[in-house]
């Protein structure tokens, strides 16, 4: 436990902690639309489009070396 000389001090840390939990906070709300973003239709049918694309070129170029 810290243990506090002046009013300051306290002023201070509570300022202080008051800022970082607000950054945190903000932090928190970019995060959650990165996570609805990522878990949009839109963004899973882009990858599986990554994917699908991928897979077929490799098979593509199996079939024409066989």
């Amino acid at each position: 436990m810290k243990h506090y000389k002046t009013f300051e001090d306290i002023e201070y840390d509570l300022k202080r902690l008051n800022l970082e939990r607000q950054i945190a906070f903000e932090e928190l709300k970019g995060f959650k639309g990165q996570v609805k973003e990522d878990l949009s239709p839109l963004s899973w049918l882009q990858t599986a489009t990554k994917y699908i694309t991928r897979y077929g070129s490799f098979y593509l170029i199996k079939k024409i070396i066989k």
